[in-house]
């Protein structure tokens, strides 16, 4: 496998990493620190992944579109062109909720000529420890596993189904789109709902960024780097996650490879400080609120780790069927660290309060 050249998309419940050449190889559903649905990022031979595929003619460019998590990959051959847009939906409803389901969406929009291409659609569900099975349905493609979750996963596409369960070529010659879900979807899905979900989700990004204090310098990398922290919080408990994966070892070939898909204290409170002074304050309301809700009972003591759901007890485990990042063992889920103390944690919360108390 090359090297970790990735985008992150997501929203703000669960995320995804495609890689430079538009193959989703990391993704866990229904969020954050769910079992994975594509996790070749660990395996590449059982791991599973989702992937555009062109021959050697095309080369391939990829990019956000500007101030949102949408991101573009362009793929053209000089006459043959079409750009993939991925992203997990996010966006205001009428009560002012957001809606957030977990979901991916990959909008195929054709630029120029007829391109070709074909999809490898080979999701792995829990981890891939069990046998993933996928069945082709007149509205859907549906994976089940027989493990003992007993897990789904649902794609809906305006494409040809048998082709895109088959890998073989599709011919693109208008917009199309694929719609990855956790949950059946009860209404047909279509390319103008599709393209509805994708100006939505635009809307909420550039409307959210905004919001970010402008720069006169590095102002373009602010704005990323401050997308990308709000990817990495989880809306339901204003939890700051350290990051959206497990196992991508400190060095190759080593065991000090850990699942950081939880809220560290110290590290979440200097990510709240920061964020909240380049505009968004209402993430440090979040994050305090988290606070409150884990502050322990007297004979407890804070401990410096917790889940995303306010999870206590952080269970590491191993699963030894995984080769691991670049061969990098073992693969772990939890993380034993929830028991070690770090002394600098309270004076680091504390420097979040000034931002609450602005609110």
């Amino acid at each position: 496998m090359k090297n970790l050249n990735y985008g992150i998309i997501g929203n703000c419940r669960s995320a995804a990493l495609v890689s430079d050449t538009g193959s989703i190889d990391w993704c866990c559903l229904p969020k954050f620190d769910s079992s994975s649905v594509f996790a070749k990022l660990l395996d590449e031979e059982i791991g599973g992944s989702f992937e555009i595929i062109t021959d050697a003619s095309y080369t391939i460019r990829q990019h956000y579109l500007e101030n949102t998590a949408i991101l573009v990959t362009i793929f053209s051959n000089g006459t043959d062109a079409f750009e993939v847009n991925d992203f997990m939906p996010r966006y205001y409803k009428e009560d002012g909720s957001y809606n957030t389901p977990p979901e991916i969406i990959r909008y195929i929009r054709r630029v120029s000529g007829k391109p070709v291409f074909k999809v490898k659609y080979d999701p792995k569900l829990e981890y891939a420890a069990g046998h993933t099975i996928t069945h082709v349905k007149n509205d859907y493609i549906v994976s089940l596993t027989n493990s003992a979750k007993f897990n789904s996963l649902f794609l809906h596409t305006n494409f040809d189904k048998q082709a895109v369960a088959d890998g073989t070529l599709i011919e693109l010659n208008g917009d199309g789109f694929f719609l990855l879900a956790y949950n059946e979807k009860i209404f047909e899905q279509t390319v103008n709902k599709v393209y509805l979900e994708f100006e939505r989700t635009k809307t909420y990004w550039l409307n959210w960024s905004d919001s970010t204090t402008s720069y006169k310098r590095y102002n373009s990398q602010i704005s990323r780097s401050a997308i990308t922290l709000k990817l990495l919080t989880y809306d339901k408990t204003g939890a700051v996650l350290a990051a959206a994966t497990t196992s991508l070892p400190e060095t190759i070939g080593e065991v000090r490879n850990w699942d950081y898909r939880f809220c560290w204290i110290r590290d979440a409170s200097m990510v709240v400080k920061v964020i909240s002074e380049i505009g968004h304050r209402k993430q440090a309301k979040d994050y305090l609120q988290f606070i409150i809700d884990i502050i322990p009972d007297k004979d407890e003591k804070l401990q410096i780790m917790y889940g995303i759901n306010k999870e206590k007890n952080l269970k590491e485990e191993t699963l030894d069927h995984l080769s691991g990042y670049m061969g990098s063992k073992p693969v772990r889920t939890g993380n034993a660290a929830f028991s070690q103390r770090q002394n600098d944690i309270y004076g680091i919360l504390m420097d979040v309060l000034p931002a609450t108390c602005q609110l």
